[in-house]
């Protein structure tokens, strides 16, 4: 399975729930993660994709202890599992 086909998958599912998940682009910032799910309820979480296996670089482990140092929640995600993973864990309903 590519990165883009968990990365449509982490969209529509978002979506179902109500929530949005634009890609998220950084002009001058790179590194920065994928997406940034945004649930109804104001709740931001920051999505870094990769395909099966696939770990982030050095780069991008920075923008995320950086994220994680303002409070904001950052996860890793390689495959559909996880994204529904971390649907049940952080919405209320999906």
């Amino acid at each position: 399975m590519r990165e883009r086909e968990i990365e449509a998958y982490l969209r529509d599912r978002v979506k179902a729930a109500g929530g949005w998940a634009p890609k998220w682009t950084s002009p001058g910032n790179n590194g920065v993660p994928d997406r940034i799910v945004f649930r109804p309820d104001g709740r931001i979480i920051f999505v870094e994709l990769k395909a099966p296996g696939g770990k982030p670089t050095q780069l991008q482990l920075a923008q995320h202890k950086r994220l994680r140092e303002l409070g904001q929640d950052v996860r890793v995600i390689d495959s559909r599992e996880q994204v529904d993973a971390m649907l049940k864990e952080t919405w209320w309903e999906v």
